[in-house]
Order: structure tokens, then C-alpha cells, then sequence
């Protein structure tokens, strides 16, 4: 609630107190509030809680820590639908884009679970990096076209998360993640079996099948949506589930409302970091998450390391 209120608060514009009640300040002031700061506070909040919340699900059906959107080519194939859709149908409305990229969202992610079960995974850092080689193929494709359509300004907007030019009537579609990571709370007990393995899960008589498809719809159309309304914000869903996994545990439906509020959070803070470390000018959120995202990527895998030794 704190960071919301910062959030509210900074800017290029004044939005004091003191400009919000002045008679000739105030209406340009609460204009500002409504059409540009409250959207973007709200957009923030959104997109933190949803995306952290796949991170989870992905971390639970594949039973690894290291997993989420941008290490499992989540991310580079909603990329590469958003670029097929702009190509062949730039008229599509946004909805339509976001479901475009959500299948090819989904279509990713099934061949990286695909190729987990022809690789043989000797380490649990395998599975990540067998996610970063399949997300910098797709995203070399993805760049070479982009580049021979000129388009390359379209797919940095796609790939770098930027709450810039979050207005009234340009960030809604993003209330449909907060629709489904409500879903996926309703199922959090389901997605918890599942995650102890599959085996495990058709003894207790769960559908397996199911319930995995269920959980990789939702982090499709998550990371799809976010995409097409502000960008990319890598890492998100990794380090929050795991910060929240040591605190208080693996299960699901207890751990969900604790990721949703921490991603919410990080999320708001890189953004008043990007706010004010070159005031006015903005440096984008995914620039910010990108740096302490690795950062943290980097000890998670070291930890992992020493455990494993």
C-alpha cells in the first residue's frame, strides 16, 4: 500500500497534496491522477501479482525452483505470435493479439515440457538452461524476421516491460490476469498435487492431464496478456515463489496470496527505482527487473549448487 501511494505520488508532474486542492492546480491535477497515475499504479499491481503467480505454477508442474515465463520460452513464443499477427493481421484487435500470443505461448511451453522428457536431467540446473537455449532460439527467429520486416522497434516494445504509456483505456485488458490468478487460486489444491509428481497425483485420483493443461493455459494467457499491454519483465516469477517458498512452504493455496502481494510489491518498487534514479526520465521496468532479477537468479543458482554439492 505504501509503494501504491509512492507510486501515485512521483512523476514529471506535480501531484502534491498541495497541487490536488489548489483552485487552479486541482483539475489539472486530478486529471493526471485519473487518466495517467492511477491506470499505471493499478497496471503495476496487476501485471506483479499475475505474473509472479505463473511463475509459481510453472515452478510447481515442472518441479524445479529455477522455472518461469522468461527461462522456459514462455515469453520469446508470445514474442514470436505477437510479430506472426502484426505481419499477416495488423488490424486484429488486442484481444485477438493476446490470443494469438497465447497459443503460441502455450505451444512453447509444451515443447520445452516435451523436450524436459527426452533430456536426461542429471542436475535441476538443467532444466532451466535447457529453457534459456529454447527461448533464445525462438527469439532469434523471432529478431531475424522482425529485422527483415522492419520491425525491430515493435519487438523491443514487446520485450522490454514499460509502464510508460500506461493511460485510461490502454491497460484493461490486463484485468483478465487478475480473473486468472483468482482461477488459479480456486485450484491451488489441484495444482499442489501435481506438483508432487505424476505418479503421485493419478493415485490420490487426480486427473494429471488436466489439471497440468489447466495450469499451462493460465500461464500462457498471463504472460500473452502482459505482453501485449506493457512488456516483458523478466525473472519475476522466479524469484518471488522461491523468496516466499523459504519463508513458508510449498503449498500452493497458502503460498499463492503471499506471491501475489510480493510480486505486486518488487514490482512497484523497480518502477519508483525507474522513476526517480534519472528524474524525470524514466529508465523501463524490465531494465530494472532485468538487473536484480539476474542478480538474484545468480545467488538462487549458487545456492542451488551448494546444496547439491
Amino acid at each position: 500500500m505504501i509503494l501504491a501511494l509512492i507510486s501515485l505520488l512521483i512523476g514529471a508532474s506535480d501531484l502534491s497534496l498541495t497541487a490536488l486542492f489548489s483552485p487552479q492546480e486541482g483539475e489539472r491535477a486530478v486529471q493526471i491522477l485519473v487518466v495517467s497515475r492511477i491506470p499505471r499504479t493499478v497496471a503495476l499491481i496487476l501485471a506483479g501479482m499475475a505474473m509472479a503467480v505463473a511463475g509459481l505454477i510453472m515452478q510447481m508442474l515442472t518441479q524445479n525452483r529455477f522455472v518461469e515465463p522468461s527461462t522456459a520460452g514462455t515469453v520469446e513464443s508470445a514474442s514470436l505470435g505477437l510479430l506472426i499477427v502484426t505481419l499477416f493481421a495488423p488490424d486484429f484487435p488486442v484481444i485477438g493479439k493476446m490470443l494469438v500470443a497465447a497459443a503460441f505461448a502455450l505451444t512453447g511451453t509444451a515443447l520445452f515440457l516435451r523436450i524436459l522428457r527426452l533430456v536426461p536431467l542429471r542436475s535441476v540446473l538443467t532444466v532451466p538452461l535447457v529453457g534459456i537455449m529454447l527461448g533464445g532460439i525462438i527469439s532469434a527467429i523471432t529478431t531475424f524476421f522482425a529485422y527483415r520486416f522492419d520491425l525491430m522497434q515493435s519487438l523491443n516494445a514487446w520485450t522490454t516491460g514499460d509502464f510508460s504509456g500506461v493511460l485510461r483505456g490502454r491497460y484493461e485488458l490486463l484485468w483478465v490476469t487478475f480473473v486468472l490468478t483468482v482461477m488459479a487460486y480456486a485450484a491451488a489444491d489441484r495444482l499442489t498435487l501435481a506438483g508432487m509428481g505424476r505418479d503421485f497425483a493419478i493415485n490420490l485420483g487426480l486427473h494429471y492431464r488436466s489439471i497440468v493443461s489447466f495450469g499451462l493455459i493460465i500461464v500462457s494467457m498471463v504472460t500473452a496478456t502482459v505482453v501485449v499491454t506493457v512488456g516483458m519483465m523478466p525473472f519475476l516469477g522466479l524469484i518471488v515463489p522461491n523468496v516466499v517458498s523459504m519463508m513458508i512452504g510449498d503449498n500452493m493455496r497458502r503460498a499463492l496470496p503471499w506471491v501475489a502481494v510480493m510480486g505486486a510489491g518488487l514490482v512497484l518498487a523497480c518502477d519508483v527505482v525507474g522513476r526517480v534514479v534519472y528524474y524525470p526520465y524514466e529508465i523501463p521496468i524490465g531494465t530494472i527487473m532485468g538487473i536484480v532479477g539476474s542478480a538474484l537468479f545468480l545467488v538462487l543458482l549458487l545456492k542451488g549448487r551448494e546444496r547439491l554439492a
